[in-house]
């Protein structure tokens, strides 16, 4: 093979391995399928960002991992999934996306805002109760 047919045939396969279009953003349906009865890990930057227990009737508890969770709902507003916390009124939405190395999220489908599933935990969320002053 000369040099020539050489690079044209890496042309050739390179251009026949184009990425794939974009995959669409996961449903409510999808996104309760895939969470239903779990407790997600999440991450961000590299470091480890919180976890969520998807609960019954699309409840949720959030945690920073630092003993303190919030309960909260999930709904779907395409192509969104938002959620809202004991502690905020104004929904959090995110685009879901599933890939081969579980759940990417984008914050308001902002791709700079990301966060990405980093595991399943074994048990629920570890919460503290209230913070009792004297």
């Amino acid at each position: 093979m000369t040099r020539f047919s050489a690079v044209l045939s890496l042309a050739v396969g390179l251009a026949g391995a184009t990425p794939a279009p974009a995959q669409d953003e996961m449903t409510g349906a999808e996104f309760e399928a895939y969470t239903a009865g779990k407790t997600l890990l999440f991450g961000t930057g590299g470091k480890v960002y919180g976890g969520e227990d998807y609960l019954p009737d699309r409840q949720v508890r959030w945690s920073f991992l630092d003993g303190k969770c919030l309960d909260g709902y999930w709904y779907e507003a395409a192509p969104f999934i938002c959620f809202v916390y004991e502690d905020e009124p104004t929904p959090v939405c995110w685009s879901f996306f599933e890939t081969p190395g579980g759940l990417v999220a984008f914050l308001n489908g902002d791709e700079a805002e990301k966060l990405y599933e980093t595991g399943e935990a074994e048990e629920p969320l570890l919460c503290l109760g209230p913070e009792v002053g004297v």
